[in-house]
């Protein structure tokens, strides 16, 4: 067993950064070489990140433009699973994990109708995947991607899928959140709209303290516009879902009415 170098620590703080969107869903994060030097970690190693709660990713190597910045990337649902967001510090360290002999999982929106072949399938697609009890997991089935939580593993902690893990699929959904699922990975571009509106609406609801001390009050509500399909909706939704905020859509010809007095009554 490789002993412990003297430059090595035991954790390290990094900043949340979003990954690449062609990285998403993998349980990937990308590491500051600098940093993974720190901890000792290769290329592959598994770490445990904490934030308001933990998690469990893989580490890799940082982009090249990354180098010595002290940044972790990871997508959303990694973020989710940390209860951290985009700019929020988090701490890293090097974990050792346990092959599974039981992990029991259950859709979070859906009931599904589960046999063998489905859990075979879902248990090939998260084959050599980290896992920790309370993670929530997206599997792509049938051109959809459906999200489970990881109810309880056997060993407790940090474990991996392997061919001798049991695999327990719940066929009743586990509603665990109140808003739909939408991170920043899922927005094409709309880079400045993305920074601005964190800035108006993330920053306060997470922060307000810094609002409180500056004596400046924070925005009551922002109007987005723009044509049909540019991603107005699902930009308000990524935000609410970073922030853990309720979320309710509400759509015009819903409350729209011709009496006076009857939209507002809808409303």
């Amino acid at each position: 067993m490789r002993g412990k170098r003297k430059s090595e620590v035991n954790e390290i703080e990094l900043k949340v950064q979003e990954i690449r969107h062609n990285e998403a869903g993998r349980g990937r994060v990308r590491i500051d070489e600098i940093a993974m030097k720190k901890l000792g970690i290769q290329p592959g190693d598994i770490v445990e990140i904490e934030g308001r709660r933990k998690t469990v990713a893989i580490a890799w190597p940082s982009y090249a433009d990354d180098r010595n910045t002290g940044i972790i990337r990871m997508d959303g649902w990694t973020r989710k699973n940390a209860g951290v967001s985009l700019g929020d510090k988090v701490k890293v360290r090097k974990t050792q994990v346990r092959p599974a002999n039981i992990v029991k999982l259950a859709p979070t929106s859906i009931t599904l109708a589960v046999d063998e072949n489905f859990a075979t399938y879902i248990k090939k697609r998260l084959y050599d995947r980290p896992l920790l009890e309370g993670d929530v997991v997206q599997v792509p089935v049938l051109g959809q991607v459906i999200p489970f939580t990881v109810i309880s593993t056997k060993p407790a902690g940090p474990v991996i899928i392997t061919d001798n893990t049991h695999l327990i699929i719940l066929e009743r959904a586990m509603d665990i959140t109140r808003i739909p699922r939408v991170t920043y990975e899922d927005i094409g571009d709309l880079e400045e709209a993305k920074q601005k509106i964190r800035e108006m609406v993330e920053l306060p609801l997470k922060h307000p303290e810094l609002f409180r001390k500056l004596g400046i009050d924070p925005p009551k509500g922002v109007l987005l516009h723009g044509p049909p399909g540019c991603g107005k909706t699902l930009l308000a939704k990524a935000v609410a879902n970073e922030s853990d905020a309720y979320f309710i859509a509400i759509n015009g010809p819903e409350i729209m009415s011709k009496f006076y007095g009857e939209s507002e009554q809808r409303l």
